[in-house]
């Protein structure tokens, strides 16, 4: 079997075969709930066959990005993304970071109500846990639809990291739920990420 020529353009959450058939490369990813591969970026799909004397004869499914791309988030990575807005049951945020490297193309998070803390779910307010600017370290859940990534604060560690206050200040952490301007004093509340001390 030859090399596909890389003239298939995929996008992100795009359908790419089954996990019975072929393997996720680079820039693919396999979802376990479904056993289906998809693209994790926008570029070529190419399929490498698998080297002959490999006990797993499935060919791999790559996709190489059309420029050079930085990272791209996958379901399990840990990003750090900044608040574009909130509403009543989601915040939109745009992804920075994944892991420690910057990203180079634009990705699209969202965090749900359900996904923001592991207690007391139907007591979460979006707007006392996020504010527009703030920056959020977030675990991504899943490609969720309207090429956006599912992200979830509902780890300690997790939750946001900076924030600034109305006086223009950097707050500072003094809770959970709390971060306080240095300036004025006053507190504001956020779902705030637990520093590892």
């Amino acid at each position: 079997m030859e090399e596909e020529k890389q003239t298939v353009m995929v996008t992100p959450g795009e359908v790419l075969g089954r996990t019975s058939e072929i393997k996720a490369g680079r820039g693919a990813y396999a979802a376990r709930h479904n056993n289906t591969v998809y693209a994790s970026l926008t570029g070529f799909r190419r399929t490498v066959p698998a080297a002959p004397n490999s006990p797993d004869q499935r060919p791999t499914v790559e996709v190489t990005g059309h420029k050079a791309h930085g990272p791209v988030p996958e379901p399990g990575s840990i990003v750090i993304a900044r608040v574009t807005k909130v509403m009543a049951r989601t915040a939109s945020a745009d992804i920075m970071c994944v892991g420690p490297n910057s990203v180079k193309e634009k990705f699209t998070g969202i965090i749900r109500q359900q996904d923001v803390r592991a207690t007391e779910i139907d007591k979460v307010d979006m707007h006392l846990s996020f504010h527009p600017g703030d920056i959020v370290k977030a675990l991504v859940l899943s490609l969720g639809d309207a090429r956006a990534y599912l992200l979830s604060t509902a780890k300690n560690e997790l939750g946001v990291v900076s924030a600034e206050s109305s006086a223009g200040a950097t707050m500072v952490p003094v809770s959970w739920t709390e971060m306080q301007c240095p300036l004025t004093g006053q507190i504001e509340q956020r779902k705030v990420a637990k520093v590892a001390s």
